[in-house]
């Protein structure tokens, strides 16, 4: 194992997820490592991004639900198996202060499948 700055990125992608789930990402880091395909259920059907949120919270909504989706493409980019594909924090800071893009796919509807694509958001 190298130590290089990617190792912070990826714990700060763990971190990220931890706080939007309320809970520490265990498996899900796991899921996130595979192919979109494989980011399903044991029934098939794809995990969608709002049944891994704190369910103790109100989904959200508009902005906030646009910023949720943000952050937790930043996370799976962040948790990439290979340090060499991850993005630097420097490209995390520039991303998190970008202008925002409106959601492609209502927020409900959005799998984690997507995160690791690009069509979440309009261009």
């Amino acid at each position: 194992m190298e130590v290089n700055e990617k190792c912070d990125v990826y714990s700060f992608g763990v971190l990220t997820l931890e706080v939007i789930m309320g809970k520490h990402p265990g498996d899900l880091i796991s899921s996130l490592s595979l192919s979109s395909s494989a980011l399903s259920s044991s029934n098939g059907q794809a995990i969608l991004l709002k049944d891994v949120l704190d369910q103790r919270l109100p989904h959200p909504k508009d902005q906030v639900a646009e910023l949720v989706v943000v952050a937790a493409k930043l996370a799976s980019a962040c948790l990439n198996a290979s340090p060499v594909y991850r993005p630097t924090m420097q490209q995390v800071a520039r991303k998190l202060s970008s202008p925002r893009q409106s959601l492609q796919i209502e927020f409900h509807l959005i799998t984690l499948g997507d995160l690791l694509g690009t069509k979440c958001f309009t261009s």
